[in-house]
């Protein structure tokens, strides 16, 4: 078996797949693609996914792009350690919450970087920034209030694989730019729940390598 795994450091996809490959004990080589030098529109990358957008992943000459069809075919492929619930109600609820990470936390996470860590230190409107917080907030509130246990779905799923990646980059800002991260706003019940993902025992590994440094 030959699985390749192509990410970029601080992608929230390409992360959300490297959590799911390491809960399920696989084997697998990693490519990392920076995106400054312009590795994802190189002529090698784009023969393996012509959109030129990581993650992809390659299994015995197979690529397959989109983080969402990576995962579900590990799931298909490889089903010890299962990213999904077994029990049918939570696995839908599993689905429908890693689908609005994706669709819903994603969107004020870009927002907030494109009003604070995309923008010069002289061009930041603290009138945006304020409105990009509160839109943060409100999304995160309604998280907080779904951890009425230790995971988003019941145990450990891709529903906690999805959603972390993106939260956790609100959080880069936090880190890079405290004036303008959330501070103490940060919900209770989603501290709790990130260092449980933090203390899972390849978190390590999947940190984007850049934010080692």
């Amino acid at each position: 078996m030959s699985l390749t795994f192509y990410y970029g450091s601080g992608s929230p996809y390409a992360w959300k797949v490297w959590l799911a490959l390491e809960h399920k004990k696989l084997d697998y080589e990693w490519k990392l693609l920076t995106f400054d030098r312009g590795e994802t529109r190189a002529p090698e990358f784009l023969a393996i996914n012509p959109r030129g957008k990581v993650p992809v992943l390659v299994h015995d000459g197979l690529a397959i792009a989109e983080s969402n069809a990576i995962v579900e075919y590990l799931e298909e492929r490889f089903p010890d350690s299962p990213l999904w619930p077994k029990d049918a109600a939570a696995r839908a609820k599993a689905r429908q919450l890693a689908a609005e990470a994706d669709g819903y936390i994603a969107p004020v996470q870009r927002r907030l970087f494109q009003e604070t860590l995309y923008t010069k230190e002289e061009a930041r409107d603290a009138t945006k920034i304020a409105e990009a917080h509160a839109a943060i907030l409100e999304e995160l509130a309604r998280w907080d209030a779904r951890l009425t246990g230790d995971w988003l779905a019941g145990e450990l799923s891709l529903a906690d694989f999805a959603a972390y990646p993106h939260i956790r980059a609100i959080r880069r800002v936090d880190d890079r730019l405290p004036a303008h991260g959330l501070g103490d706003r940060w919900p209770a019940r989603i501290n709790a729940w990130m260092k449980r993902i933090e203390a899972l025992p390849y978190y390590e590994k999947t940190i984007p390598p850049h934010w080692k440094g």
